[in-house]
């Protein structure tokens, strides 16, 4: 089986298991090997989705952060042993450097850990608020840091506010603005742009609305009672708000092999991985032993070489974009709606990044897959009832009911928020769920998951 065909097949798993709705491509060495468009780029699923929609990247938008400070850097403007409170001598974090806000270790709060703070203004004083605000943000909240910059890696949506907002301040000219006239126009990117739907209209014909769940409803992000505070956030800069398609994204690949933006020796900058004040490397992603460089995860394939990745997410939106420098590959994934079966989600992306890598990719599998189809249900009723709550658990079981003859959980998540869903039974007293990897299992009197075993009470 060929990649193109490999890869349709995985798309179309995943839209009749969970309604993937969104475009990729891939090439090799400028050359597109595959690319596609499934699914709805509205709530209502009456507006297809083409090959050219154009998509929310999230935090893919950090690489051209960082691109754009590469440029100031280049013109003499700012270096990256620069204090940030050179330029912002009001935020409480003295000494963390312009190399720390780009690899994630400053140790500054990330804005998400007090969101309620934009809620709030949004929400009273009637506005969004700007990027310029996040000083204002940092001064009056003074959330306490993860650590003394360098100290540890953890990753920070304020830092690349912040770099966004000195790009603006020193090269004078608004951050969009900015963007568009030495990365966006360089680059061909005709149909990319920073913009802030949310606050200021729609300016694509064909944008693809984010769209989430609500009470297993398709509802745009904005109207929904869970997420649609996503619009107090959409007046900042630098982590998020670049909007473009998968054609785009492919002709930013090639402009920085072509070295049109930024040269060969800036773009390996770019590409090393940052490193913690105790001279070891500061490490992305345990799992897969990835480092942080200048927006941008860093990695190694033993047959392909050096891999650049980053990824997207906000509700209802799932990006991402790979580059194999060695092997001159690009992957460009752009979803807009969010998934509701955790297993036909990751094995979707799974399945691309094998196929990419010269791999055969494993079919989809739901939960409905797993469940077991006339399970014997005679000790349901026993497993009802209210649990205790581990003192330590991130995610606490509160109750379970019984609901036209399925179980289902009363949950508290690690945010605080109360939920419930169905539980799928997938073993002898064992469960699942259909939005997470849970897995529970009953015993006499008690539950047990994640290593913890919760008495009924």
């Amino acid at each position: 089986m060929d990649i193109n065909t490999m890869m349709h097949d995985l798309a179309c798993q995943m839209n009749e298991k969970d309604s993937f709705n969104g475009t990729w491509l891939y090439a090799e060495k400028g050359e597109i090997v595959s690319k596609g468009a499934m699914g709805f780029r509205d709530p209502g699923n009456t507006l297809p989705i083409k090959e050219d929609t154009i998509f929310q990247l999230a935090s893919v938008t950090k690489q051209f952060t960082s691109a754009a400070v590469m440029l100031l850097m280049r013109q003499g403007l700012i270096s990256l042993e620069d204090e940030v409170t050179k330029f912002f001598p009001e935020i409480p974090y003295p000494g963390v450097t312009v190399r720390h806000l780009l690899t994630h270790t400053s140790g500054i709060p990330d804005y998400f850990d007090d969101a309620d703070w934009f809620i709030r203004i949004w929400k009273e004083e009637k506005r969004v608020p700007g990027n310029d605000e996040i000083l204002r943000f940092l001064k009056e909240t003074k959330a306490k840091p993860y650590f003394a910059p360098g100290e540890g890696l953890r990753y920070s949506n304020t830092g690349f506010n912040l770099l966004a907002l000195l790009v603006e301040r020193l090269s004078g000219v608004p951050f969009e603005e900015f963007l568009k006239k030495n990365i966006f126009e360089p680059a061909g990117m005709s149909s990319t742009r920073c913009c802030h739907i949310r606050r200021d209209g729609v300016p694509f014909d064909n944008y693809a609305q984010a769209t989430v769940y609500d009470d297993g409803k398709c509802v745009a992000d904005v109207d929904s009672e869970e997420e649609g505070d996503v619009v107090a956030f959409d007046g900042l800069n630098g982590d998020d708000y670049v909007y473009t398609n998968i054609f785009d994204m492919l002709r930013w690949d090639r402009a920085l092999r072509e070295e049109k933006v930024l040269t060969e020796e800036e773009q390996q900058l770019m590409y090393t991985p940052g490193k913690l004040n105790n001279g070891e490397d500061a490490v992305y992603d345990e799992g897969d032993g990835l480092g942080y460089g200048f927006g941008w995860a860093v990695g190694h394939d033993e047959e392909l070489g050096l891999v650049v990745s980053h990824s997207g997410g906000m509700p209802g939106v799932a990006t991402w974009f790979e580059r194999f420098i060695d092997a001159d590959r690009v992957l460009v994934i752009l979803s807009c709606r969010d998934y509701r079966d955790i297993r036909t989600y990751m094995g979707y992306w799974d399945g691309m990044e094998a196929v990419v890598r010269n791999r055969e990719p494993k079919p989809l599998v739901s939960i409905e897959d797993l469940a077991i189809k006339d399970p014997d249900k005679s000790k349901w009723e026993s497993y009802c009832g209210k649990y205790e709550h581990p003192g330590d658990a991130d995610f606490i079981i509160d109750e379970i009911f019984n609901k036209d003859g399925d179980l289902y959980i009363n949950a508290i998540d690690e945010d605080g928020d109360e939920l419930s869903f169905i539980l799928y039974p997938i073993g002898e007293n064992e469960f699942g769920r259909k939005g997470g990897m849970l897995k529970l299992k009953f015993g006499d009197g008690c539950l047990m998951y994640d290593d913890l075993t919760c008495k009924k009470l």
